[in-house]
């Protein structure tokens, strides 16, 4: 059976079970470099190796463990009787360091965020002001706060709508009326811009009214931490969140906002209505860097 065949019936079995499956590029990527109409019983441990490339890297991993998913999947359905992958797996250090921001913390962000350059290129400070404010009081994942539309966010009623984030499944957020006030000072400056309002504009933009990326925010985050003198491997350790009781795991946000740390909130330094209240408030599953979110 041609490698091709086996990789498209291979993303299809994971998107069927509601997987976004976002690094199947390196799957095509790999039929590109072995061939892209080899079988998959050719493909040897040279060309393998090869496709991999320098080993100890955050890249190679990404590959191999790409690799290895999609080679138990062939052997499973007997497209092939052994992997060609190498056995061997070298280690490499973690690169996130969890630390939960405390109440002090996000008070030296918010105010950092119009001193922290002196050009503001792509990011404007009032809408970096307005995503940390919704990250931090609604517990949105990064992607879902940029990917926000103007007929999402329904500030008459306090409640955001997310569509088809994990799973593909949509869902309602309420905000609470501090949030709902800071989302509705930014909307206004927004609007004084003269951005945009129809309903699929982009709710957060850049200073241009194009959609913000999110490296663009990771980016301006290492930044603005360094600026305000929050360095994460400095600070003695935060509190684990699975040492907590299960009424404050039910509750606690996990947000993360830059490819290398995970940056978790604490439901106890929150405002009391910034996540408008206990049922409203979710465990977020944290988005790990080198596409490992889904």
């Amino acid at each position: 059976m041609k490698l091709r065949s086996v990789i498209a019936d291979y993303i299809a079995f994971r998107q069927s079970i509601g997987q976004t499956f976002r690094r199947r590029y390196l799957l095509f990527a790999f039929n590109r470099a072995v061939g892209a109409e080899i079988e998959i019983k050719d493909v040897d441990h040279a060309s393998v190796l090869a496709f991999l490339g320098r080993p100890a890297t955050c890249y190679w991993h990404d590959k191999h463990s790409s690799l290895m998913r999609f080679y138990q999947y062939a052997i499973s359905r007997g497209h092939v009787r052994s992997s060609p992958l190498p056995k061997a797996v070298p280690k490499i250090s973690p690169k996130f360091v969890p630390y939960i921001y405390s109440r002090e913390d996000m008070r030296r962000l918010l105010e950092a965020t119009s001193s922290y350059r002196k050009v503001h290129v792509l990011l404007e400070p009032h809408t970096f002001r307005a995503i940390l404010l919704l990250l931090y009081g609604a517990g949105l994942r990064i992607s879902e706060a940029l990917s926000l539309r103007m007929g999402e966010v329904d500030l008459s009623k306090a409640v955001l709508l997310i569509r088809e984030s994990k799973f593909y499944k949509s869902r309602l957020v309420p905000i609470g009326p501090h949030l709902q006030q800071a989302m509705r000072q930014f909307a206004e400056v927004r609007r004084e811009a003269g951005h945009s309002a129809m309903p699929g504009a982009p709710f957060f933009i850049g200073r241009k009214g194009d959609k913000l990326a999110i490296h663009t925010v990771q980016h301006s985050f290492r930044q603005l931490r360094e600026y305000a003198g929050i360095c994460l491997l400095c600070q003695p350790p935060g509190l684990c969140l699975r040492n907590r009781s299960k009424r404050h795991t039910a509750a606690a946000k996990i947000v993360y906002l830059l490819g290398t740390y995970q940056s978790q909130l604490d439901p106890e330094i929150l405002d009391d209505d910034a996540g408008t209240s206990a049922a409203g408030l979710r465990t977020i599953r944290t988005i790990c860097h080198g596409g490992k979110h889904q």
